[in-house]
This record gives structure tokens, sequence and C-alpha cells, in this order.
């Protein structure tokens, strides 16, 4: 894994340092980086440190994650960096001690830019695990020019926001024959007797991120995006709820970063590789009418209190009560978590090979799904630790030069999909109608 000219690796003791380590979803990452340096299927050694405020929590992480692979433990080779986002300097000597950074500290809205700008500064790649629109699109107007000047890859998003999303359009448009149009992905899920929760983390980036929906429209305009095309049958938007027939049950539109990556991606793809831009709506599916009645006062509140600063005061100091429990400060249990599952089902619809997608209706359905362990805290960890192997061992297959990318735009040359495959997080068609 060391790779580059031998000088570069010997200057770098660390090919990845997991930054937060001691953090609510870092542990889980330290942990998957364990596991996959120990399943010996990589070109090297994987040299890897965790990094963060305190040594023995850092230590109690490594202990945890040694004894949760059933090793008595990681042995000396594991380094401990310490480290403080709010000390620039400490930053940048871990910066200077890898080749990437795989960075667990949200909300990244107030603690994810010193990191980028330590990475850049000290030439090493950053990946974190953001579902924050305004971080992901502030980071590329802010840092695009410099990365691509140091040579520097910044990938945002590469967790289950929203790299299931982006690789899952990607896949479903590699596996049709002909020229995909436009996908809508519904996500599913399922827990066990115990239910599932998320740690307030994720409810803390929303309720800000949401509250802040205005600055988000103003960097759009800054950045100035030029449009993405609409290539094909427009897809038409869904309502608030709707009734599918496919999984007869309600469905929601998903409320995540989904939707602004790949369309980030997709515009990437079609300025740089001048391929079809694909149109995207993303929704999840809810269950029963309760269960939209339920989520529409709770939605309701919930919007009605984010506008205000003592509003934002009282959802991030009660998350468990304004979310029905669904949002906790101590996060799921491991018996919640091993009995939750989630699967993404994509409809695609596009042009047969020789069709005009410019003309006519479309012609040809596909649908693909994803499948994988519980969403926060399993398939995130393995999705960023795969996306950081592809980062480290494809890097024939990346964009020609560094910058600030979404995850479609900097993997999809890889072979991201088969390390996630591999990995525990499965993609597959689920049926190709014939034309």
């Amino acid at each position: 894994m060391a790779g580059g000219d031998g000088s570069e690796a010997a200057e770098r003791p660390y090919d990845v340092v997991v930054f937060g380590a001691s953090g609510f979803t870092g542990q889980f990452v330290a942990e998957e980086v364990a596991r996959v340096a120990a399943g010996g299927k990589l070109c090297g050694a994987l040299r890897w440190a965790v990094a963060g405020r305190s040594r023995e929590k850092l230590q109690a992480v490594l202990e945890r994650a040694a004894e949760r692979l059933g090793k008595a433990a990681l042995g000396s080779e594991v380094g401990v960096l310490l480290c403080d986002v709010s000390d620039a300097a400490s930053l940048a000597a871990m910066a200077r001690q890898t080749r990437l950074v795989l960075s667990c500290v949200g909300p990244y809205r107030f603690f994810g830019e010193p990191v980028v700008k330590a990475c850049v500064e000290n030439g090493a790649n950053y990946i974190d695990i953001s579902g924050e629109p305004q971080f992901l699109e502030g980071t590329y107007l802010k840092y695009n020019e410099k990365a691509a000047e140091k040579g520097v890859y910044v990938i945002g998003s590469c967790g289950f926001d929203s790299i299931i999303a982006d690789m899952g359009v990607i896949y479903t448009r590699d596996k049709l024959k002909g020229t995909l149009t436009a996908v809508e992905s519904f996500l599913k899920v399922k827990s066990g007797p115990e239910g599932s929760c998320v740690h307030n983390g994720t409810w803390n980036s929303a309720v800000y991120g949401l509250a802040d929906q205005d600055n988000l429209r103003k960097l759009r305009k800054e950045i100035g995006y030029s449009p993405v095309p609409v290539v094909g049958a427009k897809l038409k938007r869904r309502g608030f709820a709707f009734y599918s027939q496919e999984f007869k049950e309600y469905c929601i539109p998903f409320m995540g970063s989904d939707v602004s990556v790949v369309k980030r991606s997709q515009r990437y793809l079609h300025t740089e590789l001048q391929e079809t831009p694909v149109q995207y709506g993303a929704y999840v599916s809810i269950g029963g009418l309760g269960s939209v009645i339920k989520l529409m006062f709770a939605g309701i509140l919930f919007f009605l209190l984010v506008k205000f600063s003592f509003g934002r005061k009282l959802l991030t100091k009660y998350p468990a009560f304004f979310s029905a429990g669904f949002f906790t400060k101590d996060g799921p249990t491991q018996k919640q978590m091993d009995e939750t599952s989630f699967t993404m089902t994509f409809f695609g619809e596009g042009y047969s090979e020789g069709q005009d997608p410019q003309k006519g209706k479309p012609n040809v359905k596909i649908c693909t799904e994803v499948k994988g362990p519980e969403p926060g805290y399993v398939a995130t960890p393995i999705a960023m630790v795969q996306a950081a192997v592809a980062l480290l061992e494809d890097v024939t297959c990346l964009p020609k030069q560094g910058g600030v990318y979404s995850p479609a735009a900097a993997f999809s040359k890889t072979k991201l999909i088969d390390r996630l495959n591999k990995g525990g997080v499965e993609f597959s068609v689920i049926s190709q109608p014939e034309v």
C-alpha cells in the first residue's frame, strides 16, 4: 500500500489516519480499518493510525476493535496521534504523516473545514462521511482549485450518505443496455424487534442544515453551477407522501444529501467526460398511513422549531423526545445494529441502443438494488473504508487531477463497486425487461 516513489512513503509513516476515531461513528470506522488491514486482501500491509484528543479514549477504541476481531491486541504498528480540531498545527502535523485522512468529526459545518484545510495544505488526501450539502459544496467552492494544484483528492459523503445512491446510479447506468436517462431510488430500512435508532450527531447535522437552507442557495449562486441538461423524458417530482404500488407502502422524498450529491456527480461526468447525465429522485418508504400522519406532525414541529435559535436548542437538547425515540444521545445498541438492514431499490428508464434519447418516450426499464447491513454504523464504515482502499489502490482510475469530488465523480472508473460487494454492501440487477 505504500506506493509512490519510496521517498514519499518514507516521509509519510501511514497510509490512513482515522481522525475522530473515539467519536461514536469513528470507533466503528477504526474497527473496519482494522478488519480490512487484517484481511490480507490488499496490495501490501496497511499502515494506519487513529487520531483524536484523548490517548486513553483512542487506546480504548483500539482495544475494542481488537476484541471484536478476536485478537489479543492490534499490535504496536497501529499509531496513535494526538490532535485537536481547534489546533491547526496539530492537524497539519497529522496530515503530514499520512497519505489519507478519514475524517469522522461531525457536524462537519462546525468541525470539518480545518481538517480539509490541513489535508490540502499538507498534501494528504481526504475522505469524509458528511451528509451536509452546505459543507460539501462550500468545500468545493473554497478548496477545489487548491486541491487540484496540490494533486490532493478531497472526497465528501462517502458514508451511507451518499455513496450508496451515487454509486447505485452509476451501477444502474452501466447495467442498462442503452442510455439511462432517469432513476428513482427507494430506501427501505428494516429493523428487528428492538427497533433501530441513530446517534444524535446526525440529528444535529440535520437541525443546523435545515436552519441554513437560505445560505445553501446563496452558496450555489456563488459557485455558478452550469445547468445539467435534461436528456430523455423529464422525471416528474412526486408529492410529499404517495402510495407506492411496487412496495405497497407510503413513501416520502428522502431528506438527506443524496439528490444534491448525485446531481454534482452527474454534472461532473457530463461536463468532464461527456457522459449522458441521469436525472434522479430519492424516496424512502415509511409504511402505512399511521406512519405518514406521525411523520407529518413531527415534521411540522421540526420545521417550526428549526427556524428559531431557542427551537434549535430544544431540538438538540432533547433529540429522543422530538424524534419519537429515533435519534438518541447513546445511539443504537449492538443488538439493534445487528438486527437492522437496508435495501435501496433503483428504478431506471432510458432508451435502447440505437434510439435517440432526445426523441420520443423512454423504451427500456431496469431495476437494480443495493442491500446492506445497518446503514449508519455498519454500512457507513464499510463504504468509507472501501472508498479509502479504492483511492489508495485504484490510483490510475481516479480523475486525472486532484480536486474536491463527489463519490461517483471520483470513483466511477475504479473497482469501488466490486470492493463494496465483497465488503457486504451488495449491488445487483433485479430485472431487465426487454425492449
